[in-house]
């Protein structure tokens, strides 16, 4: 989610996009639009184990689309919606060949703050993936936005965040969704050490997965666990951590 112009990077394998920056926001795979290659976008997708089919996600920041776009294909069941406040992002999503509106996809044109801070309906996912070329807008880091994601969920949803490790903001921002939600969050680094994933919900959804986390994976499909595999222990972990199984 930016209000800069962004830049397309084409080779014969890949099509990426950056903001004013050297850093890259989403990466496609010319041969498999769907899958996910960086490494935040598949811990993003962390939330599967806690609920493998959720009726409705809410996602800000738009990008390249991998994630939507992932949804949308394994998630055939969801109702997706993404908020993208820039009209120039949402511009190339034919170039990153994320699927045509429908009455269960959807592409707003909208400031996600405000978005989520107006919301009528309550989503059992609600992913922020929000940046500029400078890191991650203050409207989509503060108090009232974790406060507003809160009251977004369904009572036993889960917010999902990806944020930028290496910003000397992350740990603040990691400590302020966890008292928006009582404590009941974990983090999940990634493989590069580049991005931090913080997932967040009710203390008996996570404890909950956490005693069980081995048969929810067993109940993924095989898409979802090879998509997962390469983060699957660090999201045990990280529950495991948090919520010490006896």
């Amino acid at each position: 989610m930016s209000k800069q112009s962004p830049s397309l990077h084409k080779n014969r394998q890949t099509l990426s996009l950056s903001l004013d920056s050297p850093l890259l926001q989403s990466c496609m795979r010319r041969d498999d639009p769907t899958a996910l290659i960086l490494d935040y976008t598949r811990a993003m997708m962390g939330f599967l184990p806690f609920n493998p089919s959720p009726r409705s996600i809410l996602m800000i920041g738009l990008g390249g689309g991998s994630v939507p776009k992932y949804c949308h294909q394994h998630l055939p069941d969801t109702d997706i919606t993404t908020v993208e406040i820039s009209a120039e992002v949402i511009a190339l999503r034919d170039e990153f060949m994320i699927p045509a509106d429908s009455e269960r996809f959807r592409v707003i044109c909208a400031d996600g703050a405000a978005f989520v801070a107006q919301a009528t309906q309550c989503h059992d996912v609600l992913m922020v993936d929000g940046f500029t070329g400078e890191g991650q807008p203050e409207a989509l880091c503060s108090r009232a936005f974790y406060d507003a994601c809160r009251a977004a969920l369904t009572d036993e949803g889960l917010l999902v965040v990806n944020l930028h490790a290496e910003m000397p903001r992350c740990g603040e921002l990691t400590q302020r969704i966890e008292r928006c939600f009582g404590g009941h969050a974990v983090s999940v680094a990634t493989d590069d050490g580049d991005n931090r994933v913080v997932l967040a919900g009710s203390g008996t959804a996570l404890a909950r997965t956490a005693r069980a986390f081995e048969q929810c994976w067993a109940s993924l499909s095989p898409a979802h666990q090879k998509t997962l595999g390469a983060c699957s222990t660090r999201i045990e972990r990280a529950l495991i951590k948090r919520y010490p199984v006896a």
